[in-house]
C-alpha cells in the first residue's frame, strides 16, 4: 500500500513538473541540446487563426535593416498581418509567432492573450504593445542557422538597429540571442531559461540580380523646383561698320544630367539591378514619360548622363554697336514618386518577386536659349579710330595697285 502511494505522488510530481526541469540541466549548463526542425512558417492564409478576425489597418512598421530586405516589425492591431514569421512548435505542438517587446525577441500565440512572451532578468513577461515580424510577399529567403556561445551567422535577424540582440529559438521555442551575453534566453511559464546552443534566424543574401518592371510614376504628384536661370556661355559682337552686319553663332555647352531611384527598403545595394521603364523628363509645363529603356544601375546611387545642347542665332548688329549674345540654360529639379515591380534570383534559382515603391530624383536642363542681351552704340573715339584704320587701309590698297 505504501510503494503504491509513494508511486502515484512520484507520478503527480512529473507531471506538474515543467519540460525544461525534467532531464535538461544540462541543456541549460550549456551543453548542446538536440535541436528539433520546428518548422519556419510566412505563408498566406495564416491558418483558422486569421480567418477569425476582421482584417484591419496596420498602424505603424519598421524595416528590420538599413535597406534591401522585405522584413517588418508591424505593431500589433488586434489581428495577424499577411505573410507574418512563425514555427510550427512540435515541443508545445502549437504556432508561435516571432514578436518583440521593444528590442526584446519573444513569442506571440493566440492562446495566450495578445502579448509578446518574452524573457528578461530572470523572469518571463508580457509585452504590450508590441510588433510581429512580417515578411511581406514571402520575399526574404528565411532559414534557421546553428550556433553557440553567443556567436551569430552572418545576416542574422536583429531586433533592433545597433542592438546586439537576435532572433533565436531551440526545441522548446522562440526567444533571444544576446551576443553580449553569450546565450540564447527562453521565456517558459513565468521564469527565465538560458542555453549555450541555439538556433538563429537568417536572410538568405546569396542574391545573382535585381530586376525593376513594369514602372509606373504618378505625375499628378511630381515636385518641380525650377533653379535661376544659368548663363553658361557669353560672347560679344562689334559692328565697327556703317552698315548692319549679320552673324550667324552656333553655341554648345556641355552639362551632366543626374537620375536616381531611392526610396524602396527591398532593393539590396550592391547586386546588379536593371530597371527597365520610362525616364521622366522635365519640362516647363511638367513631366513627361519617355519610351521605355533597360538601364543598369546601383540601387541609392546617382546616374549621370552627358549630354552636349547646341543652339544657333543669326544676329543683326547695327552700324557702330555692339551686342552681347548669352546662353541661357534653365535646370530643373524633380521628384517623382513611382510603383514598381521587383524581382530578385537567388544563387540557387529561387526568384522571388515582390511590389515596391520609391521615388525618382532628378536634376536635368529642361531648356537652353541664346539671347540678345543688349545692344550698345560703340564708343566714338573706338569707332573714329577703326573708321581712320579702314580708310588707311583702302589708300594702301590703292597705292599697290597703281604703282
Amino acid at each position: 500500500m505504501k510503494l503504491s502511494l509513494l508511486l502515484v505522488f512520484a507520478l503527480l510530481a512529473l507531471s506538474s513538473a515543467s519540460p525544461l526541469d525534467t532531464g535538461n540541466t544540462e541543456d541549460r549548463n550549456g551543453s548542446s541540446p538536440e535541436i528539433t526542425t520546428n518548422r519556419l512558417i510566412t505563408a498566406l492564409p495564416l491558418l483558422s487563426v486569421a480567418k477569425l478576425r476582421e482584417k484591419r489597418q496596420v498602424q505603424t512598421s519598421s524595416f528590420v535593416s538599413d535597406g534591401g530586405s522585405n522584413l517588418q516589425w508591424v505593431t500589433w492591431d488586434n489581428s495577424l498581418p499577411n505573410y507574418t514569421v512563425s514555427i510550427y512548435n512540435d515541443y508545445v505542438d502549437r504556432i508561435d509567432y516571432i514578436c518583440k517587446h521593444k528590442c526584446e525577441a519573444g513569442f506571440y500565440t493566440p492562446s495566450e492573450g495578445p502579448y509578446c512572451h518574452y524573457a528578461n532578468k530572470t523572469k518571463t513577461y508580457r509585452g504590450s504593445p508590441f510588433e510581429i515580424l512580417v515578411n511581406k510577399d514571402n520575399f526574404e529567403i528565411l532559414e534557421w542557422k546553428d550556433d553557440s556561445y553567443g556567436s551569430v551567422p552572418n545576416d542574422s535577424v536583429r531586433t533592433c538597429p545597433g542592438i546586439h540582440m537576435y532572433v533565436g529559438k531551440n526545441k522548446y521555442g522562440l526567444g533571444k540571442v544576446s551576443t553580449k551575453e553569450k546565450v540564447f534566453y527562453l521565456p517558459w511559464e513565468g521564469s527565465e531559461y538560458w542555453y549555450k546552443s541555439y538556433q538563429v534566424l537568417t536572410t538568405n543574401e546569396n542574391i545573382i540580380s535585381q530586376k525593376i518592371y513594369d514602372v509606373k510614376y504618378n505625375t499628378d504628384k511630381s515636385k518641380i523646383f525650377q533653379y535661376p536661370p544659368e548663363v553658361i556661355r557669353e560672347t560679344t559682337i562689334s559692328n565697327y561698320e556703317s552698315r548692319p552686319v549679320v552673324r550667324h553663332y552656333s553655341l554648345s555647352n556641355i552639362y551632366q544630367v543626374q537620375k536616381r531611384w531611392d526610396g524602396g527598403f527591398s532593393v539590396k545595394g550592391g547586386v546588379k539591378t536593371t530597371i527597365t521603364g520610362g525616364i521622366p523628363k522635365i519640362l516647363s509645363g511638367g513631366v513627361e514619360i519617355s519610351v521605355e529603356v533597360t538601364v543598369q544601375f546601383s540601387w541609392g546611387h546617382t546616374v549621370v548622363e552627358t549630354i552636349t545642347d547646341t543652339v544657333t542665332l543669326d544676329l543683326t548688329a547695327p552700324p557702330n554697336h555692339h551686342c552681347v549674345v548669352k546662353m541661357l540654360q534653365y535646370k530643373y529639379k524633380a521628384d517623382v514618386p513611382f510603383t514598381a515591380h521587383l524581382s530578385r534570383t537567388y544563387s540557387n534559382r529561387e526568384v522571388h518577386t515582390t511590389l515596391i515603391t520609391g521615388t525618382y530624383d532628378s536634376i536635368q536642363v529642361g531648356e537652353v536659349r541664346a539671347v540678345v542681351d543688349r545692344c550698345e552704340p560703340l564708343d566714338k573715339s573706338k569707332a573714329q579710330l577703326h573708321m581712320i584704320s579702314d580708310i588707311m587701309y583702302l589708300y594702301l590698297m590703292l597705292f599697290f595697285f597703281l604703282f
